[in-house]
């Protein structure tokens, strides 16, 4: 069957196996390809029954099956896999052919390869896909990068397979050039960071304050999928909660060992905030806190240190409380999906991406882990003003999080006296704070710099920058 395939896959373990099903079940011919044969063949003789596939044992013989314009997606580690896999493959293309790295790879990893390969003429796609294995067989939201010319190739496909919002648009689009795709889902991995830990910290006040037990939780969480929380993550965390250990009858959460763990996306997201300028507070303090839960000698020996310990409320004030939670949680989200979309603007600004922030919206409204409800008003809300400078500049979300302010603020309060750490709630209404506050002390901070460092300041009443003898006479001098 030479050059029948309409798309490749090489790559089979669990995401690939479940793309190439993905793309054969919706009535595609797929090529599909690993470097060891065995699950090549595995592959074929469990699922072939779902569509067309054409095993390949070798790189020039799955190379042959794919029609022109080749699509040949790589679904192997990220790094030094991915680049192996390009240097085997890329010598056999032709000009206008098109490799997809459907990994999660580092922007600037997909940047370098993009413009090596188009050198070659060939076209590379970075594609961000959410919604792990799951999605990746029964609809994930799609990220892809690169040329215009490579998505008018692969994106009818791509809207095939994709998820499908509730409003029957198919959650892909083209992101931007080269990096653009890999860039969103990293943030979108960020957000996922922050959302995790915001719901984590609802789960411990209402377990050490409010003094519900997880399956009391749990219903707490049902209850508030129902509303404006609705969302993945929200519907699963009430699952979790719920969840019974079958070995020791105890609660499934009692029975985890309390060390989160990652594999650096959400660290990338922090360090190229970092780059650019961007505050992601929400997302930093996210991911120190999966750090710092793995430090567990240096928690052991700090143990004993002297502080409150959690007094539960009685039923009437629990029930109140819960209820501020929930007002906590909301406002906090929105800062956290406030500062994600900041990040994507600044890289697009930076990488003249031209990303239109109201499609990453759309597109994240289904088969991604952080898909929920709100996220279709966060798309109207770009889609209204497409320039918006931030979700809190939207009436709607600006008069939401107002109303929200006083339960979240008694929440952060609380949580304090009650010796409960909740470093993303505290980081989100700090960064509400500092954006509404009419000065900030950094004037000082700037005053210092000048001190130790003649790093100069600018002035309120006048222009230009400034520098004080601070030395000599404490004048002031004309810095230009």
């Amino acid at each position: 069957m030479s050059g029948t395939a309409q798309i490749g896959v090489t790559g089979l373990a669990v995401m690939g196996r479940n793309l190439a099903r993905n793309f054969a079940r919706n009535g595609f011919t797929v090529a599909v390809h690993n470097r060891t044969a065995a699950r090549t063949r595995a592959l074929v003789e469990e699922f072939g029954h779902e569509g067309t596939f054409v095993a390949a044992e070798s790189a020039q013989e799955f190379v042959a099956a794919l029609e022109r314009p080749r699509r040949l997606v790589i679904m192997v580690k990220a790094g030094e896999a991915t680049d192996a896999v390009i240097e085997e493959f890329a010598p056999l293309l032709d000009e206008g052919d098109v490799i997809i790295d459907g990994g999660n790879a580092h922007f600037a990893d997909t940047r370098r390869r993009e413009k090596e390969l188009r050198e070659r003429g060939i076209h590379f796609v970075g594609v961000g896909i959410s919604g792990g294995e799951e999605g990746a067989l029964h609809g994930p939201s799609i990220m892809p990068g690169g040329s215009a010319e490579s998505y008018a190739s692969l994106g009818p496909l791509l809207e095939k397979i994709a998820a499908k919002a509730p409003d029957g648009t198919p959650c892909v689009t083209h992101v931007g050039p080269d990096g653009a795709g890999h860039f969103v889902k990293m943030v979108h991995n960020g957000i996922e960071y922050a959302d995790m830990q915001l719901i984590a910290e609802a789960y411990h006040l209402l377990r050490a304050v409010a003094g519900f037990s997880p399956e009391q939780i749990a219903e707490t969480f049902r209850t508030w999928n129902t509303g404006r929380l609705d969302s993945y993550l929200i519907e699963i965390t009430a699952e979790v909660l719920a969840h019974t250990d079958a070995a020791t009858g105890k609660p499934f959460v009692d029975v985890v060992m309390d060390q989160a763990e990652q594999k650096g996306t959400g660290r990338w997201t922090v360090q190229i905030a970092l780059d650019l300028g961007v505050p992601v507070s929400g997302i930093a303090e996210a991911v120190f806190a999966r750090s710092l839960s793995g430090h567990a000698a240096l928690r052991d020996v700090s143990r004993s240190l002297p502080g409150p310990q959690p007094k539960p409320l009685d039923a009437n004030e629990a029930g109140r409380f819960a209820d501020q939670v929930e007002q906590a949680l909301y406002a906090s989200k929105i800062v956290s999906y406030t500062q994600g979309f900041h990040q994507v603007q600044a890289g697009s600004d930076a990488y003249d991406w031209d990303v239109d922030a109201g499609s990453v919206a759309a597109i994240w409204r289904a088969g991604c882990i952080i898909r929920a409800a709100f996220l279709d008003r966060i798309r109207g809300a770009y889609d209204e003003q497409s320039d918006l400078p931030s979700l809190l500049a939207d009436k709607q979300f600006a008069d939401e999080i107002g109303t929200a302010q006083d339960d979240w603020r008694e929440v952060v309060a609380t949580a304090a006296r009650q010796g409960v750490p909740t470093p993303g709630f505290s980081a989100a209404l700090a960064y509400y704070d500092a954006l509404r506050a009419a000065r900030l002390p950094a004037a000082l901070t700037q005053g210092q710099r000048d001190f130790f460092g003649a790093h100069t300041y600018r002035r309120t009443d006048r222009e230009g920058s400034f520098h004080t003898l601070w030395g000599g006479d404490r004048t002031e001098v004309d810095a230009g």
